[in-house]
């Protein structure tokens, strides 16, 4: 959700903070604000909405100085409005800090803080930060800082300047991501590398309950104890044109259009063709108990959870092991008791997702191992699990995830075929699975070749309200992905459900201003969905048919049909999705949506 950059050293801090917040600008925010410091001196600006209304206000304003804090808000604590924006400061003015994520004991602080004669200017929890910290501040503010994570409770990232310390910023984290850039003769801190990438590609990831002092000549790292801590540098994959948009009119669409190259990286040095095994060096630490699994639970949120649903089917396919797919917002209410030989893999785009991390610590503490696919190297879901896999996808800017969720599809096949190689799936099927892996991305521009195809059937439909996503199978969780694409970027209402319910109540829905969106391929569940379309249609409900290439039965049953190359059943959803994705890109486009920012959402739920 919220976005925190911060800079010390001699480039111009105006343009450092500005660009960097434009980078974070995809994770949801409602106002923005900047801190800067130039000897005791400290300019503050803030601006509700967009970046672009702080740009006016500070427009044609010299801001000169070596330190700065700036920072993205999501509301939570108080309404979206100037006063309620980053940074906050003190009754004196001395201190100003920016904070990532919720201070839950501070009804409490602030209440005592009130009895104490402060003055509170804001309705936000981070205020009390602020008067904490200048309370506690006695001639250093690292120790300031790190009086006050002694005090409050919950989750915070957080990044503090103070009047008497020029050239100085002091950031700290309990279970919000901040993250470190090392450059020549100055330093960079963010709540994302995008922030940073244009300049440093060397990172080093702040961990729970530790704070770091940054300057522009050193950065220095301890704990909330005051243990010191030396951490390994890290050096990050993307670059800094992974976060420009190249020509596409949309982040979303430019990923979209990215994922035969995604696809690629996420099998790149991972297959074996000719044993028909992958090789996953990532579970390597784990393997002497991982092929003797026999029981799986996949946790996510959202998109992810649906790459989950599908991996159940393809390891019930692949594999003899059981499988289990839970949202991990619900997962820690449940009584939880795992069978011996059980793994929990994790699956985030981010590495941070608040829900997610939440649930493998609650399954860490009874006792289960801990797999985890993420995208982001050094996350704390990376370092949480016992082992896991990288997508290798670059940064993902469009709050609507495409190109992560297919990588994930792809990287579950990977690991389901490793487990079934190790146990009953023959030679055979393992080198048949790989080849038609390699053969995805090919397929998938085959698909781009129909674009302006599914740009008409968009803009034919979009001015329907109400949609209908049908699958089953494989694909039932297509369905459900579809409809929720739609559904974040279009604002159009819609429904994905198993093609076998709806006789059991979705049926009632239909009728000529309501499309449906049936997922058809030619697999053991066709002439199921035959029957399904069929249902539809005799209640006058246009169907949009996503159906393999050359099926001349289904044109003859629906109103428009997107084809799909053919390949092995439980691959058809790497391909089955991006018709989806695309069609609600369309449709948002004519209805002339926020794609890459569509409203009250945010790329990273770091918090629950």
């Amino acid at each position: 959700m919220c976005g925190i950059v911060c800079y010390v050293g001699p480039r111009d801090i105006k343009s450092v903070l500005i660009e960097g917040l434009k980078q974070l600008e995809y994770r949801g925010y409602d106002s923005a604000g900047i801190a800067v410091q130039n000897g005791n001196r400290i300019a503050c600006y803030r601006a509700v909405g967009k970046i672009v209304e702080l740009e006016k206000k500070i427009a044609g304003i010299e801001i000169i100085g070596e330190s700065g804090i700036a920072h993205t808000r999501w509301a939570t604590h108080g309404a979206p409005t100037e006063e309620n924006a980053h940074p906050h400061r003190d009754g004196k003015e001395n201190v100003y800090v920016i904070h990532n994520g919720i201070i839950e004991n501070y009804h409490s602080l602030r209440r005592r803080l009130q009895q104490e004669g402060v003055h509170f200017r804001s309705e936000t929890d981070t205020e009390v930060l602020a008067h904490l910290i200048a309370l506690h501040y006695d001639g250093s503010l690292s120790e300031a800082v790190r009086k006050t994570m002694g005090q409050v409770e919950g989750t915070f990232g957080i990044a503090v300047i103070h009047r008497n310390e020029p050239g100085r910023i002091v950031v700290a984290r309990r279970g919000s991501p901040l993250i470190i850039g090392l450059s020549d003769g100055s330093h960079f801190a963010a709540s994302d590398v995008s922030a940073m990438v244009r300049y440093t590609n060397q990172v080093i990831h702040l961990q729970d309950n530790e704070l770091a002092v940054l300057t522009k000549d050193d950065v220095s790292i301890s704990t909330v104890q005051a243990v010191s801590v030396k951490r390994v540098v890290e050096t990050v994959e993307w670059r800094g044109e992974d976060v420009e948009l190249n020509g596409f009119p949309h982040f979303m669409l430019k990923e979209i259009y990215e994922q035969p190259n995604t696809i690629e990286n996420a099998m790149r040095g991972r297959l074996e063709p000719a044993e028909g095994v992958p090789k996953l060096g990532g579970i390597m630490p784990v393997w002497d108990r991982l092929k003797d699994c026999r029981h799986l639970v996949i946790v996510a949120c959202g998109t992810s959870f649906y790459a989950g649903c599908v991996g159940r089917y393809v390891f019930e396919k692949l594999t003899e092991i059981d499988v289990q797919v839970e949202l991990a917002s619900e997962f820690r209410y449940r009584k939880l008791n795992f069978p011996p030989n059980t793994f929990i893999l994790a699956l985030s785009q981010s590495g941070e997702t608040a829900d997610t991390l939440a649930a493998i610590k609650e399954a860490k503490r009874k006792g289960a191992s801990l797999l985890g696919i993420v995208n982001v190297v050094g996350s704390s879901i990376a370092r949480e699990t016992d082992a896991g896999v990288y997508n290798h996808a670059g940064p993902e800017i469009g709050v609507a995830s495409t190109k992560i969720f297919t990588s994930q599809l792809t990287i579950l096949t990977l690991l389901a075929l490793l487990l079934g190689r190790h146990q009953n799936l023959s030679l055979t099927d393992g080198i048949e699975a790989i080849r038609a892996l390699q053969r995805i991305p090919e397929q998938i521009n085959a698909i781009f070749a129909q674009a302006n195809h599914i740009e008409a059937i968009a803009e034919n439909y979009y001015r329907c309200s109400n949609w209908l996503f049908l699958g089953r199978k494989y694909n039932y969780p297509i369905a459900m992905e579809g409809a929720l694409k739609l559904k974040e970027i279009s604002y159009i209402h819609a429904e994905g459900y198993p093609a076998g319910e709806m006789k059991h109540g979705p049926i009632a829905l239909v009728n000529p201003e309501m499309p449906t969106v049936a997922i058809v391929p030619q697999d053991d569940m066709y002439e199921k969905m035959i029957s399904n379309i069929q249902e539809v249609k005799s209640r006058r409900g246009p169907v949009i048919a996503v159906a393999t290439q050359g099926d001349a039965k289904i044109r003859e049953l629906v109103d428009e049909v997107i084809e799909i190359p053919p390949t092995l059943s439980f691959l058809n959803p790497i391909l089955t999705v991006i018709p989806c994705q695309l069609l609600a890109y369309y449709c948002a486009k004519f209805l002339n949506r926020d794609i890459d920012q569509p409203r009250n959402l945010a790329k990273s739920v770091t918090v629950e």
